[in-house]
């Protein structure tokens, strides 16, 4: 059974799911993939070019750098077209990914020298093509997000990656990965601290319109806290009255709003709620966030836990037991 928004209620949970891919999470995003793997620029081209907003080109974008290969046709893209900023920043977005696979999402100390080293070249690449893009197109959203990921593998601090995102907001306010790549930087794994990370949550929750995705930035927030603790401290973090308000007021004004429409960051956004009040135990407050996931998931935050596929289903199990119902 589907709710209006074709994704399974309460009474369609069950076996197999959950998949955390994008392809299955946002149907739309299939042509791109079809068409990057088969070297296609042209149709790639049209596919962004049809989009109807920045947050979906961003996503693009994003899933784009994923793919193995497509470098060698947006090389080529971005040196017939000199123009055209879709293709440089597409290029850079896609050595920003090569980069940060060989980096590893570990943490810096357990990621060797020639791994930082080849990481950076990377991202200098990346860099030298968004900064030409960015003079020349100042209002060029995709391309600022992109600065946020290599202001923060370069290390140029903070106040740069504030002012980046500061540029950025100027044009296209309340770009939700805009607001989660700022987070990771004002995280302490990146040189920042918790009172600069809730902070800006606090802020991306209050500065936006109610029935937006930016108030789950708060949910990441607090997942982020919690992940920097140890075992017990980690659950105990969540529990917290203070934290379960403060997640259940941003998810009230943000995706559980009467007036919000699914997005394509819906899942993430729905995601990073459900995940944080189940490890809360607060399982009744993650229930509507699971009914609109059903058998869908992002990679963020499961991929958190030592089994995300087990933990997604044994949180969603909870959920249900705590409303009283049952699969069916």
């Amino acid at each position: 059974m589907s709710g209006t928004d074709g994704r399974p209620t309460k009474e369609g949970w069950g076996p197999p799911g959950p998949t955390f891919s994008p392809f299955d999470n946002t149907p739309e995003l299939r042509p791109l993939r079809t068409a990057a793997r088969a070297g296609k620029w042209p149709e790639v081209r049209a596919w962004f070019a049809a989009l109807d907003s920045v947050d979906k080109v961003t996503a693009g974008a994003s899933v784009l750098a994923g793919i193995d290969g497509v470098e060698t046709f947006l090389e080529q893209a971005a040196a017939d077209l000199p123009a055209d900023p879709l293709p440089r920043t597409l290029l850079a977005e896609r050595y920003i990914g090569i980069g940060w696979d060989i980096r590893s999402g570990a943490r810096a100390h357990l990621v060797s020298r020639d791994q930082f080293g080849q990481f950076h070249d990377w991202l200098r690449k990346a860099e030298r093509l968004l900064i030409d893009v960015c003079a020349e197109q100042p209002g060029y959203a995709p391309a600022w997000t992109a600065r946020l990921l290599t202001a923060r593998g370069l290390e140029l601090g903070r106040a740069e990656a504030r002012r980046r995102f500061d540029r950025l907001s100027a044009h296209r306010p309340h770009l939700y990965r805009a607001q989660t790549q700022l987070l990771q930087q004002l995280c302490p794994k990146w040189g920042g601290t918790w009172e600069l990370a809730h902070g800006f949550a606090r802020e991306c929750a209050t500065s936006a319109p109610d029935a937006t995705d930016a108030a789950a930035v708060v949910a990441v927030a607090h997942i982020e806290h919690a992940a920097d603790l140890d075992g017990a401290e980690s659950a105990a973090y969540l529990r917290g009255v203070q934290v379960r308000d403060d997640l259940r007021f941003a998810a009230q004004v943000s995706v559980l709003h009467a007036d919000y429409r699914p997005t394509w960051n819906s899942v993430g956004a729905h995601s990073a709620f459900a995940f944080a009040f189940s490890l809360g135990g607060h399982h009744a407050l993650a229930a509507p966030h699971f009914a609109f996931l059903g058998d869908l998931a992002s990679e963020f935050p499961w991929q958190y836990t030592g089994d995300p596929r087990a933990t997604f289903l044994k949180f969603r199990d909870a959920a249900l037991q705590a409303q009283g119902g049952a699969h069916r």
